[in-house]
């Protein structure tokens, strides 16, 4: 069977987020979706954990004939991406991370970036902020406990009670971009932009999109039929 497939995973609803945003721009490609929501929330997981977790996804999603992986999660990406490379070496992997570059290019001055606390301690997310802030920007890293697990299974009300205490004490801060560093924060956008209602909030899904769609071009892996895509859902619960 030819590998026709492009794989998608995260620990849950969140990565359908970028799914979303790849069927946009590749509406001729098969994607198979794997909700983790078993293992949710990455972002406590050691790294032990968090590895063997995610290589079994990947064996899965390879078993099925994919031609690229697309880690639809930061924390995973953070921690594991490199490993991820290393082991499997004839797969093609593009991961999620906090688009920080994106705050700093664009001269926001006060940026909250919202992740897990994995995304938060992991040293790629020290390494984006040393490598692209500027002297007058300040980035505030806030390690959002349990606010995926909200967000995948709590309710409406659970989840702006949950924003609502993450973010009150950056209410003087002059905040004016807010990085959404996990792909299930975007479900939470409302209630976010209730709290800094002038922020622009800013997540990384059409970094992701634009990666995949180049190194699909550079390897000529493109669907070259013009029939519409298919997309397999599988819920790990």
């Amino acid at each position: 069977m030819n590998n026709n497939k492009i794989g998608v995973f995260d620990s849950g609803i969140g990565g359908i987020t970028i799914l979303n945003e790849l069927k946009k721009a590749l509406p001729n490609e098969n994607f198979i979706y794997y909700a983790d929501s078993k293992n949710n929330p990455y972002g406590n997981k050691t790294l032990d954990e968090l590895f063997e977790i995610v290589c079994n996804i990947v064996e899965k999603l390879l078993r099925m004939n994919v031609k690229l992986i697309v880690i639809a999660c930061n924390t995973a990406t953070t921690k594991c991406i490199k490993m991820l490379r290393e082991k499997y070496k004839n797969t093609i992997f593009v991961g999620t991370e906090p688009a920080i570059k994106v705050a700093c290019d664009k001269d926001f001055k006060n940026t909250i970036v919202m992740a897990t606390p994995g995304t938060i301690n992991a040293e790629r997310t020290h390494e984006l902020v040393i490598n692209n802030k500027k002297e007058n920007q300040k980035i505030y890293l806030l390690p959002c406990d349990g606010l995926a697990d909200t967000i995948e299974f709590g309710t409406e009300k659970q989840i702006k009670e949950k924003v609502s205490s993450l973010l009150s004490k950056y209410k003087n801060y002059n905040i004016d971009a807010i990085v959404l560093g996990c792909t299930h924060y975007p479900y939470a956008k409302k209630y976010i932009s209730e709290e800094f209602p002038s922020a622009t909030l800013i997540d990384g899904n059409k970094g992701v999109t634009k990666q995949v769609v180049k190194l699909l071009t550079e390897n000529n892996l493109l669907n070259s039929t013009n029939t519409k895509g298919k997309i397999e859902m599988i819920y790990n619960k």
